[in-house]
């Protein structure tokens, strides 16, 4: 009746291994609860101190006379541990224990785990009586484990449900990517009961980021990069399968930075895995000396991390599905203006050809002339943000082409000296942004030649420690920024540009010294 009145798990365990060092006598009393590797993962004493505990260090992973009843589940009974063959001895700072009585526990028609039972208190070893008592003991405790768990799974299901409601409620409110990330991890860490929880995805740069973290250490972790190779979340993300382990700051795969961090304890990596494809590792994480995480926690961070992961999937797809609307809509818009706005300009310019010839006054056939040219430079200019809305096209052009290209059409047109220097190296690093770095560069030559009345002009490329620099300088009649009201000379529009792709744009100039534009994005 005392152990199937209580639910809690932990305290059901605990409880049975204290009644049966009651009953049968023992000083010492332990359950070793198994995982799916058929190793200790809890052990649950009675008769020992914390400091004790503390002294001893790790609990035992089922070697010598714990490892016999793990490999035989049947009950064992010893008068001398130290005199049987099998024994390998106690680690330092344990206590001196020879009698040894054990059971296995069987919940499920499976092994739970098993009682260890040590120093017989009032004998010099344990009697036939106290292997048949522990027996009966196993057999109660096994109905007791089992309503402890389905109870536990009721309520770990409850919390479960509770945190996808959330996630989903999330994503049907359209929140960003980053910040249903940011709910996994929080509903993560409560779910286990962590210090830490964070979501590492993979980048384009082929390495792994951490884009969500959430408790202890979250500030110090979040946006960090860490190749694939050498690190746990990689091999999670390889095999798809949970990894566990006892003891993070111990583990040699130290380019994980939650690994890295030397405070972190017992770690609990989960896959975030949909339609058979890992896109990301989910982890949990106490600090050093903190709680190790139990099975139930490994099924209840694996359910969750699966669940969550088909909600993930859904904001990937939704994101790629307005990704494709925005290119059908560039396309549409780029046809338009081709079809339509080039080809009225185009006749307008004829148009104004024809009355050019017939004009009379020279100087009225000049400023006809004059209006066709910047006509001609308006369809050239036109043609060029088609160029950049079709992303397809610029596809087909590498960056560092498309930038050189773009500096000797400016050239041609306005007479300025210009040139290109591009770094291909610092270009490919931003193939995936061609199209806005095209963009970024073309607003700055357009500033060039409305505002500097410059002789020359220099286009540069080049990777820097904080990025890659896309930089415009000229060597026209310059400004004093200070002076300038509002923000003139293009720079919103550079600034907005700059900051969607995560960079910054900066201006600086000096009258009668010309003018910089600094775009810096990363890279």
């Amino acid at each position: 009746m005392i152990l199937s009145s209580e639910l809690s798990l932990p305290v059901t365990l605990q409880r049975i291994v204290e009644l049966a060092a009651e009953l049968t006598g023992a000083r010492y009393g332990a359950l070793g609860v198994l995982g799916r590797d058929g190793t200790i993962t809890e052990f649950i004493t009675t008769g020992v101190s914390d400091a004790e505990r503390a002294a001893i260090g790790h609990i035992p992973v089922g070697r010598g006379i714990l490892g016999v009843l793990i490999d035989d589940a049947r009950p064992l009974r010893l008068a001398e541990i130290a005199g049987d063959p099998r024994s390998v001895g106690f680690p330092p700072n344990h206590p001196p224990m020879r009698s040894f009585l054990g059971a296995p526990v069987t919940a499920r028609g499976q092994v739970f785990g098993n009682i260890y039972l040590t120093e017989k208190q009032d004998a010099a070893e344990f009697d036939a009586d106290d292997q048949d008592t522990l027996v009966v003991l196993a057999a109660q405790a096994g109905v007791a484990i089992e309503n402890a768990r389905l109870y536990e799974e009721a309520s770990d299901r409850a919390r479960r449900l509770e945190a996808l409601r959330a996630v989903a409620a999330a994503i049907l409110r359209g929140d960003q990517g980053e910040a249903v990330l940011g709910l996994v991890a929080r509903y993560a860490r409560e779910l286990a009961g962590a210090a830490l929880a964070t979501v590492a995805v993979p980048t384009d740069g082929g390495e792994l980021a951490i884009e969500a973290a959430d408790g202890a250490w979250a500030e110090r972790l979040r946006g960090a990069r860490f190749p694939v190779e050498g690190s746990v979340a990689g091999d999670v993300l390889r095999s798809g399968k949970v990894v566990v382990l006892p003891d993070a700051a111990a583990d040699q795969r130290a380019d994980q930075p939650l690994v890295g961090l030397g405070e972190v304890g017992p770690a609990l990596f989960a896959p975030l895995s949909a339609e058979g494809r890992a896109f990301g590792t989910l982890a949990v994480a106490n600090a050093h000396g903190g709680p190790a995480f139990r099975e139930a926690d490994v099924q209840l961070l694996e359910a969750f991390a699966a669940q969550a992961a088909v909600a993930l999937e859904h904001v990937r797809l939704r994101r790629e599905l307005e990704r494709l609307l925005v290119v059908e809509d560039r396309e549409r818009i780029a046809k338009e203006l081709h079809d339509g706005a080039i080809q009225a300009l185009f006749a307008v310019g004829m148009g104004l050809q024809g009355a050019a010839t017939l004009a009379r006054d020279p100087e009225l056939a000049a400023r006809i002339e004059g209006a066709v040219d910047e006509l001609d430079r308006v369809i050239r200019d036109l043609r060029n943000y088609i160029f950049g809305l079709r992303p397809g096209i610029l596809a087909d052009r590498q960056l560092d082409q498309a930038l050189r290209r773009l500096v000797e059409e400016f050239a041609e047109r306005t007479g300025v000296v210009a040139v290109a220097e591009v770094d291909p190296e610092a270009a490919a690093a931003l193939a995936s942004s061609a199209g806005d770095m095209v963009q970024l560069a073309r607003e700055a030559l357009s500033n060039v030649s409305r505002h500097a009345a410059a002789t020359t002009c220099r286009l540069s490329l080049r990777q820097e420690q904080d990025g890659v620099v896309l930089e415009v300088d000229d060597d026209g009649r310059g400004f004093d920024p200070d002076r300038v009201t509002g923000e003139g000379h293009g720079l919103p529009n550079l600034r907005q540009r700059a900051a969607a792709l995560g960079g910054r744009a900066e201006l600086s100039s000096v009258p009668g010294q010309g003018t910089t534009v600094r775009v810096t994005v990363p890279g």
